[in-house]
């Protein structure tokens, strides 16, 4: 049991109605997940609204409701703490529960539209190379130095984050690298965390389904950055125009990185293949097995985070040399008849068109390069024709098919990203609403030396459609079907 005054320890509370000198057993914001003891957290979200729930969670048993509205009817022998705010309160509850575990590791957050998952996934590898105990907070999964959890969003709730970060005390982990998602600052899941450092990658047309407008998707990218302690770090691609708005009020030490611009780290491409990249860090020559200018972008990110955080140059460039790609991230398999299939989370335009760059930089262009791409359903829908235009533009042929379509019509997404399509582009274009059949027939259409880019699903392994989830592994089925084509 823990005492409700440690817990609520640096909240701004606005009213108290009962007694705060009660021991409770544990905080939640799901009234569903409420027990005997337990402080119950009402939040204003999008969808539902926590307040209605109060009864409820008093029901189950909670002694203490955290709300933005004490009830007009009180009830006898129950708290209630008024705040401004409940996602900030439930933030900094959250880390005094779990005893602000984010203070005894090293913590470094990575924010962008590209290239999260990637710089952080890779900081985690490189970090247990040189032989420490890590921790990952990502899309693609949760690690816990050894230990491998299922990650359900790109950035926790505040509670979840807390509850592994306190996990990774227990087992001893030195540093920890998270995604923080636009999503997770505006709904303050960060908040209350002690970060050593923050990377920003690149800003690009993302997530305007949940952000009214671009500007506000950029401000809320940068409070992260204003909200860094002085003993922090941050460091921000240079070459992206938003990235010095990200250090307009940061109180943290600043750093850049950039391929292009002038910079603390800097990065040149001397060699660009299928089979990696050889790169030149600072002056230093380093050969890596990831592909692209996005990645020098990252691994660029990466060398300097290492510097920043204390590893030694040599041994950082040694084992930037043995990192592997991360799953869904240009993941590529190539047939025995020279068939190059690659598996790509490609799903905002920049990305999308990133990654197609990056093909037609190293294909000799006598080979053809056929794009299976879709857009996610309930989604940002302005950019579905961007998606069309580039994917067109970019490929010798496009499929166009469904992504996970959720509660939408697939053929009305199609449509959308066809309006993107421009006339002289029609002839290269398909519509195959079944994704496994599109994928079938990329496999069908491709020649020796061919390239196929299954593009916007990337590690996801299922495909999510009128409320369900079915099994559905893009890398699985490509590399299934150019098995096929073998015998």
């Amino acid at each position: 049991m823990n005492s409700l005054k440690d817990i609520l320890y640096k909240v701004t509370l606005d009213a108290v109605v009962g007694s705060t000198d009660v021991l409770v057993r544990n905080i939640q914001f799901n009234s569903r997940s409420i027990a005997v003891n337990d402080v119950f957290v009402a939040i204003k979200g999008s969808l539902t609204d926590g307040h209605n729930y109060i009864d409820k969670a008093i029901e189950q048993g909670a002694i203490v409701v955290v709300c933005q509205e004490v009830p007009v009817n009180t009830k006898t022998g129950i708290t209630y703490i008024k705040v401004d705010d409940s996602s900030r309160a439930l933030a900094i509850m959250a880390a005094n529960f779990y005893g602000n575990p984010s203070e005894n590791l090293k913590l470094v957050g990575v924010t962008g539209t590209n290239g999260k998952t990637t710089v952080a996934s890779l900081l985690y590898q490189l970090f247990k190379k040189a032989g420490y105990k890590v921790g990952l907070l990502s899309t693609v999964k949760i690690m816990v130095d050894n230990e491998v959890f299922t990650a359900t969003h790109t950035t926790p709730d505040s509670l979840t984050i807390n509850q592994y970060l306190k996990q990774m005390n227990d087992q001893g982990v030195e540093f920890c690298f998270m995604e923080v998602s636009s999503h997770g600052i505006h709904q303050n899941r960060t908040l209350g965390l002690k970060f050593e450092g923050g990377i920003f990658t690149n800003l690009s047309h993302d997530h305007l389904d949940y952000h009214d407008t671009f500007a506000e998707y950029r401000d809320v990218k940068k409070r992260f950055f204003d909200e860094l302690p002085k003993s922090a770090f941050a460091l921000i691609n240079g070459d992206d125009k938003n990235g010095s708005i990200m250090l307009q009020n940061t109180k943290a030490k600043q750093y850049t990185y950039a391929l292009k611009t002038y910079a603390d780290y800097k990065a040149q491409i001397l060699e660009n293949q299928f089979s990696g990249l050889l790169l030149k860090l600072n002056d230093n020559e380093v050969w890596v097995r990831l592909i692209g200018t996005f990645n020098a972008y990252n691994i660029l990110a990466i060398f300097a985070t290492a510097e920043l955080l204390g590893l030694e140059k040599q041994e950082s460039l040694r084992l930037i040399s043995e990192l592997e790609s991360v799953s869904g991230r240009f993941q590529f398999v190539i047939s025995d008849q020279k068939i190059t299939a690659i598996v790509d989370y490609a799903h905002t335009p920049d990305a999308l068109k990133n990654v197609l760059e990056t093909i037609n930089d190293i294909r000799t262009k006598n080979e053809d390069v056929i794009t299976v791409v879709g857009c996610g359903g309930d989604r940002d829908v302005t950019k579905r024709p961007k998606m069309g235009h580039i994917a067109s533009a970019l490929s010798t042929k496009v499929i166009f098919t469904s992504d996970n379509p959720r509660s939408e019509v697939p053929e009305a997404i199609i449509e959308a990203i066809e309006v993107g399509v421009e006339p002289q582009n029609f002839k290269k274009t398909l519509s195959i609403v079944d994704r496994k059949q599109a994928i079938k027939t990329a496999c069908q259409l491709a020649k020796p030396n061919d390239i196929i880019l299954i593009a916007g699903k990337g590690h996801e392994t299922y495909q999510e459609a009128k409320g369900e989830r079915s099994d559905f592994d893009d890398f699985k089925i490509v590399k299934a079907y150019l098995k096929q084509l073998e015998k």
